[in-house]
């Protein structure tokens, strides 16, 4: 067995310079890139974290009144405007709205204020 490692360390020349120069190159080439995918992937955790830490939370009491009391706001919509459906979600009313000459529309309310914060109508070609 002895002898075998001796073989194999006899075969085992040096390369020639000009594969040692594209060996060179390979690995500087590695280190460039592996170096590069570090730096993209710390850049990725970093605004994670950042996003993460800085996120607006709404505060619980301000998206309900506290206990024993009811909310109550106004929410206006347009005359004649007739109530299709309907969706409630962090704070924001959503009201999907039949408007009789214009069509229909999409109001979204600032909850427990009652503000309308946007319309958007819904427009067919």
């Amino acid at each position: 067995m002895a002898g075998r490692n001796t073989d194999l360390e006899q075969d085992e020349k040096p390369l020639d310079p000009a594969a040692e120069r594209v060996r060179q190159k390979m690995v500087r080439f590695m280190a460039i890139n592996l170096g590069i995918l570090f730096f993209a992937v710390m850049v990725v955790i970093l605004a994670v974290v950042y996003r993460n830490w800085n996120s607006a939370e709404v505060p619980a009491d301000a998206a309900s009144p506290p206990i024993g009391e009811t909310a109550k706001a106004a929410l206006v919509i347009p005359r004649g405007a007739r109530v299709i459906s309907q969706s409630l979600s962090a704070g924001r009313l959503s009201l999907h709205v039949g408007l009789d000459p214009q069509g229909e529309a999409i109001l979204v309310y600032e909850l427990p204020s009652g503000r309308l914060i946007g319309q958007y109508d819904i427009v067919r070609p």
